[in-house]
């Protein structure tokens, strides 16, 4: 071959790849080499080299290349049949649709789909790219047909209610038509994700045999080639029936009688790691129709959204977050294959563009390759301006790709607020928690070294050399909740890193047939994620895994299988393996890293073992690892049970003490370390939580030693002077005692007529800061719930102190408690009022009841906006132990009556409120979406 022929070149463009993916490396790269198990080029690194080579050589390789190529002589197939004309938007922007209502009477997602299918047959649904250069518009009245006959067909073959079924299908009509057939004939649908190259289905359906048993399929949905490995599923997985294709299912309509209640499976959500232990996460009805509605009211999802998706369907996100979502939310969505975008990135932005697409999601991975391989000319003509929301998920979520992508995309009109990282897991069914919209990116930088060692989000300049960038991934969807808890399971301030947990509707059941994995899973009413992470006003901010996961290019890896595979290879010391994820120093995605033990020293046979443990890695995880490092015997760190420390072995690798290399000596030395400081961690966490304990009951054993006494001379006593003035000395002593600092600011702006005081409410203990810091002279009533009122003892107390007892629930009465606030406000006296009514554990402003803003507006008095910083940290509704933690009290601004009819109370209802939300710094959760309000400023008069 000439230096200038196509294969040279090719191959020059192959071995720069492949020295940039695995430096130090030494692979001999012919046009015989497998890309894949020889050169450890995974579909990622693949997809890269296909941008490259359509760069050097001026063409555009078709999508199949990514798929089919094995080798660079197929590669330099591909490149004959090339074309040289770039893609470009095409057409105009498809008409808006009309905006329709949404079936929100509907308790399953069948019934949803068909709420539409029934009143807009004819309204777009999907438009479908596939081969054609023009997409397929599927409407809802086709979509529910073609769902139809394929339900039709699965009944036919005896399908029955609740029995699941298989689905390995591309993204295209037939997937569609299939997943939701499977559910009108009240089947279970089970998304698995198909092979990668046709040539590899037998093998690729063997590894999935477990999934398929543990799931007892009943039949499975799938392409015309996998008919060739029934016989062989049909041993591995009993309760399987038949292997069938698309076009098999057609029968002729049939009443379907089964209806499915929000209590059945909507369908199975198996990970793509999940081969060797099968965790088949259970969906059902009432999880699924719950986070969608979560979600789309977090996103303000309207029908006359356009949506736009490449991720695969057999994907929680893709399946979920970018089509039964617009299904019921009444937009349309348009489909592309991951073909399509991983061969040309720029496709998604072509298509976000000629569509007018508002909504499109991705793994982080998809956001970097777009920064850094669209080149300058494939964004010519495009207008983003459009997009409002580009949710980035499904994997850890980088700062610079996130700044990188909106600075690359900044020329064709999108705008860095659209920008969305967001968290989600399976076991919620897709979505966990939403930034609010429009903000953009919050990335806080804290301290490795603090989070390491203290495991605390310690503030420091992102100039500091120990600086790490975490990105803010929202609050919790509504009706749903997050918290951060230590090894005990005690909830943790913001700022403390511990385990995350969720609860909420759409919380997975458990695992199908995995009662151990479900076990695991549960914690009370709580579900563990698996995931480190701390919370900064509500917003959950993701710090590493627990669990044994590896991301990597939006899928989910386990590691136990392949370590064992690999401990398996002659040559490799069994047990010791670890197989673990460590970060891309580019922030796109995860590296799979395995490092494996060996007493084999001669480089010629130390590389052909690297080559086998990349086969295998191919084979057991469906992509090659991206480093193989063979260290010594007794490198790979284990517990004293046997176990592998994953976390431990990562951290010598990314410190460079494994290899063949490194000194004996200086790996023992940093294993040494590294047991030392998790024995000190260890320690300091259990003096922490004891020390946490302990203040704990005597908090509360001060507080009843002084709180019983105080509550029977009020109620003995019976004069409110008293009552005030006693409370106001115990509250102080109390706070004293208990060396809880606070500070109250501006208590000079307190007008010395008579006015309503409005507060935030937080926790249990806003009355013990508000009596401690409002003076007594001034004669507060504090307005306590009627509930109080039919028990004497709290009743004597409350009517001690002067409080009047107000409705919270009944209309009735609560228009009746107007007249008797107005009242007390005409007779001079002060009111203290929580205008949220109540509190819950999320945190931030709730919505604002009316009524003692109707009361102050009667009687003609203003109202005093306050703020109360900090309490819901030392007591968090929910927990019952007191946390040592600062408190601002702060006046704000005094409020003049704005009129006795109804618009009047609501300015002045609102106005209150918006400066009691700058006042008290948490967010705004009153409604979907709404932004972040400032903290307050406090500071001294």
């Amino acid at each position: 071959m000439s230096a200038d022929s196509p294969a040279e070149r090719l191959l020059a463009v192959v071995s720069a790849l492949v020295a940039e993916t695995h430096p130090g490396r030494q692979s001999r790269v012919g046009l015989h080499s497998h890309l894949e198990r020889e050169l450890g080029l995974d579909s990622l690194a693949r997809a890269e080299l296909l941008l490259r080579i359509g760069q050097s050589f001026g063409v555009l390789l078709p999508d199949e290349a990514l798929s089919e190529a094995q080798t660079p002589e197929d590669l330099l197939g591909f490149l004959a049949r090339a074309s040289a004309t770039p893609i470009a938007p095409a057409g105009p922007a498809p008409a808006a649709q009309q905006a329709v209502e949404l079936p929100v009477a509907a308790a399953t997602f069948v019934e949803a789909f068909e709420w539409h299918a029934a009143r807009h047959p004819e309204r777009l649904q999907v438009l479908l790219y596939g081969e054609a250069a023009e997409p397929e518009a599927i409407s809802y009245g086709a979509l529910h047909a073609d769902a139809r006959a394929v339900a039709a067909g699965l009944i036919g073959r005896g399908l029955e209610p609740r029995e699941t079924v298989a689905l390995m299908l591309p993204t295209g009509r037939a997937y569609l038509a299939g997943f939701l057939g499977v559910m009108l004939a009240g089947g279970i649908p089970v998304p698995i994700y198909p092979p990668a190259r046709l040539s590899q289905i037998e093998e690729h359906i063997r590894r999935h045999a477990r999934i398929l048993d543990n799931a007892r399929a009943a039949i499975m949905i799938t392409v015309p080639q996998a008919r060739t490995v029934a016989v062989l599923l049909r041993g591995a997985v009993p309760s399987l029936r038949g292997i069938v294709t698309p076009e098999e299912l057609r029968g002729a309509p049939v009443d379907i009688a089964w209806r499915a209640a929000p209590e059945d499976i909507a369908f199975l959500q198996y990970t793509s790691g999940s081969t060797g232990d099968p965790k088949g996460v259970i969906l059902t009805h009432a999880n699924l129709m719950a986070n969608i509605r979560a979600m789309a009211e977090a996103a303000a999802v309207t029908t006359q959204d356009v949506a736009v998706s490449w991720l695969p369907l057999y994907h929680d996100m893709g399946l979920i977050g970018m089509w039964l979502t617009p299904i019921y939310c009444g937009c349309a969505v348009v489909l592309m294959s991951p073909l399509a975008f991983l061969s040309r990135p720029a496709r998604w932005l072509q298509v976000l563009s000629r569509h007018r697409g508002t909504i499109s999601a991705a793994p982080n991975f998809a956001f970097d390759l777009v920064a850094r391989r669209v080149a300058e000319s494939e964004l010519e003509g495009l207008d983003l301006s459009s997009w409002r929301l580009a949710l980035n998920g499904a994997e850890p979520v980088s700062a610079a790709t996130l700044e990188a992508f909106a600075a690359r995309l900044a020329p064709a009109g999108f705008r860095r607020g659209a920008l969305f990282p967001a968290y989600g897991l399976a076991e919620c069914c897709v979505g966990l928690a939403f930034p609010p919209l429009g903000r953009g990116p919050a990335v806080d930088t804290i301290s490795r070294r603090a989070l390491a060692e203290e495991r605390s989000a310690v503030p420091v300049p992102a100039n500091d050399p120990q600086a790490m960038p975490v990105v803010a991934c929202g609050r919790a969807i509504p009706g749903h909740a997050l918290r951060v808890v230590d090894a005990l399971g005690q909830e943790l301030p913001d700022g403390q890193v511990g385990r995350l947990q969720f609860r909420g509707p759409s919380a997975t059941p458990g695992y199908y047939r995995n009662p151990e994995a479900t076990r695991r899973l549960l914690a009370g009413e709580w579900r563990e994620t698996g995931d480190y992470a701390y919370m900064v006003h509500g917003e959950v901010r993701l710090t590493g895994r627990e669990k044994d996961l590896i991301i990597r290019g939006g899928r989910n890896l386990y590691p136990y299988e392949l370590e064992q595979a690999v401990g398996a290879l002659e040559g490799v010391r069994r047990g010791c393996v670890a197989v673990f994820a460590s970060a891309d120093a580019r922030g796109g995605t995860e590296r799979l890293v395995v490092l494996a033990e060996t007493r084999e020293e001669d480089e010629a046979a130390r590389e052909r073992l690297r080559l086998r443990i990349n086969e295998l890695a191919a084979d057991v995880v469906g992509l090659p690892a991206d480093e193989v490092v063979l260290a010594p015997p007794h490198t790979v760190l284990k517990t004293s049970s046997g176990k592998i420390r994953r976390s431990a072995c990562r951290e010598l690798y990314e410190q460079g003490l494994v290899g063949a290399s490194q000194p004996r000596h200086s790996v023992w030395w940093a294993m040494a370390r590294l047991g030392l400081r998790a024995g000190i961690q260890r320690l300091r966490f259990f003096a922490r939580g004891a020390a946490a304990r302990a203040y704990g009951g005597y908090v509360w054993a001060l507080f009843v030693a002084i709180a019983v006494p105080l509550w029977c001379a009020v109620a003995a006593v019976g004069r409110p002077a008293f009552g005030r003035r006693a409370g106001h000395l115990a509250a102080r002593l109390i706070l004293r005692l208990a060396g809880l600092p606070w500070r109250a600011w501006h208590l000079d702006r307190l007008p010395a007529r008579t006015h309503v005081l409005a507060v935030n409410h937080a926790s249990y203990v806003d009355a013990i800061y508000l009596t401690a810091a409002l003076p007594p002279e001034s004669g507060y009533c504090f307005i306590a719930k009627r509930e109080f009122a039919g028990h004497w003892l709290p009743r004597l107390f409350f009517r001690g102190i002067g409080a009047l007892f107000v409705e919270r629930f009944d209309v009735r009465r609560g228009v009746e408690d107007v007249d008797t606030l107005a009242a007390a406000l005409a007779a001079g006296r002060n009111l203290v009022i929580f205008p949220e009514g109540t509190f819950s554990r999320e945190t931030g402003l709730r919505t604002f009841r009316t009524g003692a803003f109707a009361a102050g507006a009667r009687a003609g008095v203003p109202v005093v906006a306050a703020g109360l910083r900090g309490v819901r940290a030392v007591l968090r509704d929910g927990t019952w132990l007191p946390r040592r933690g600062p408190v601002d009290f702060e006046i704000g601004p005094v409020l003049p009556p704005g009129g006795e009819d109804w618009a009047g109370v609501v300015r002045l209802r609102d106005a209150a409120r918006a400066e009691i939300l700058r006042l008290c710094g948490e967010p705004d959760i009153a409604g979907a979406g709404l932004p972040f309000a400032p903290p307050g400023p406090g500071g001294p008069a």
